[in-house]
């Protein structure tokens, strides 16, 4: 976690931190696409954002926190000013198909853990 707070832009949520701090890595349910939640521990978000996502241009301007387990990463969208939004991102396609899914991690985080509403 310390590496972490040290690589991380300064206004990384708390909610975020304090979410890693009780689990560090976990998957669940999530209420929005991509419906399924994999948290990536402290560890990985701090080698990620070392390596500039592992030197991968397109996805400049994001922080990669986990996916889906399924092709997609989650991520801050950091490209403008904090509260920043999170994003769906494919990892065939790259940045260019980044996806709002939550307006900011407040609004993301109420929806780990919550299975997804069918009709």
């Amino acid at each position: 976690m310390a590496r972490l707070r040290a690589l991380a832009p300064d206004n990384l949520p708390e909610q975020y931190l304090d979410l890693l701090a009780f689990s560090n890595g976990g998957e669940g349910p999530l209420a929005i696409s991509p419906y399924n939640f994999c948290l990536d521990p402290a560890k990985i978000v701090a080698d990620a954002i070392d390596s500039e996502n592992c030197g991968q241009a397109d996805l400049k301007g994001f922080l990669i926190f986990g996916g889906n387990g399924g092709g997609e990463y989650l991520a801050f969208d950091t490209r403008s000013v904090a509260p920043w939004s999170i994003v769906v991102i494919d990892m065939v396609a790259g940045g260019d198909s980044a996806e709002v899914i939550a307006a900011d991690f407040a609004a993301f985080y109420d929806r780990i853990g919550v299975e997804a509403k069918t009709t």
